[in-house]
C-alpha cells in the first residue's frame, strides 16, 4: 500500500508540474506596452468579462502618453496622449481564429470623442489588420463610431450603442463618474473574432487615445485573447514526453527503495 500511495502521490506531482504556468488571460503575461496599461478585477460599470477572468487587461488615456494614435485614423482633428498594451509574438497556422472581448468606456463625448483599436500586426510589426476601432457618434453608436474604418473583425454583437452616462470605473482616473456631452459611457462586452489568413507570427495590439485635447478619459478592457482556441502569452506546460520521463525516474526509484 506504501508503494502504491507513493506512485499515486508521484503522479500528481507530476500532473501538477504539467499544468502550472497555466494562466488566465488576464494576468498579461508576457504583455508589454506604452502609457497607462495593465490588469485590473471588475469594478464600477466594468464587470467581469464572458470570458471569466477575474481580473482582465486595460489601456486607458489616464496619464497617457503622447504620439500613439493611428495614423490617419480619426479624421479632422489630432490625436493626443494614449495608451498601448502589446501581446507576446505568438504563432498561428492559417485559419486558426483570433478572439477576444472588449470593453469600451469613455466620459469624453461630441466633438472631442476619443477612440480605441485592436490590430494585428506581423512579426515587423506591420499591420495585418485593423480588427475594430471603438468610438463613440453623436447618436451614441460606438463601433466603429465616426470617421473610423469598417471593422475587419467579426463583431458580436455587430452593432454596439453606447449605455449612456458618466461611466463609472477606476481606470479613468479622476474623471471616473463624469462625462462631457454626447457619448459618455460604456458598450459592455463584446466578442471579436478574426480569421488567420496566412501561416506566420504575430502580436496582437490593443489601444485608445484622446482626441483634440488631453481632458475626460477614455479606456478599453480587454479578456479572453485566444488563437486557435489557446490563450495568448501562456506559458507552455511541460511536455509530456518529460513529463512520463520524469514519472519513470521517480517511479524506478521508488521501486528500489521499496525493495
Amino acid at each position: 500500500m506504501k508503494f502504491r500511495s507513493k506512485l499515486t502521490a508521484t503522479y500528481l506531482f507530476l500532473s501538477l508540474i504539467g499544468l502550472s504556468g497555466q494562466v488566465s488571460a488576464s494576468l498579461m503575461t508576457g504583455w508589454t506596452g506604452q502609457g497607462n496599461f495593465g490588469s485590473s478585477a471588475a469594478d464600477g460599470d466594468v464587470t467581469t468579462s464572458p470570458f471569466g477572468s477575474t481580473e482582465f487587461g486595460y489601456v486607458s488615456t489616464q496619464n497617457g502618453t503622447i504620439g500613439l494614435g493611428l495614423d490617419g485614423v480619426g479624421g479632422s482633428g489630432s490625436a493626443e496622449n494614449g495608451s498601448v498594451a502589446l501581446s507576446p509574438l505568438f504563432s498561428a497556422e492559417s485559419g486558426d481564429s483570433l478572439e477576444f472581448f472588449f470593453n469600451y468606456v469613455t466620459s469624453d463625448g461630441a466633438g472631442f470623442a476619443d477612440y480605441a483599436w485592436a490590430r494585428l500586426l506581423d512579426s515587423a510589426m506591420n499591420q495585418v489588420a485593423l480588427l475594430f476601432t471603438a468610438r463613440t457618434t453623436p447618436g451614441g453608436d460606438t463601433v466603429p463610431g465616426f470617421n473610423m474604418p469598417t471593422p475587419e473583425a467579426t463583431l458580436t454583437p455587430a452593432s454596439t450603442p453606447i449605455i449612456a452616462g458618466a461611466p463609472d470605473w477606476s481606470q479613468l482616473g479622476s474623471d471616473s463618474g463624469t462625462c462631457y456631452d454626447d457619448g459618455c459611457g460604456y458598450t459592455g462586452w463584446i466578442k471579436a473574432s478574426y480569421a488567420i489568413a496566412n501561416t506566420g507570427n504575430y502580436y496582437l495590439q490593443m489601444g485608445v487615445v484622446n482626441w483634440n485635447d488631453n481632458d475626460f478619459q477614455s479606456g478599453m478592457a480587454f479578456d479572453g485573447a485566444t488563437v486557435g482556441g489557446s490563450v495568448i502569452g501562456t506559458p507552455v506546460p511541460v511536455p509530456a514526453p518529460l513529463t512520463l520521463m520524469g514519472l519513470g525516474l521517480l517511479a524506478l526509484g521508488a521501486v528500489r527503495k521499496h525493495r
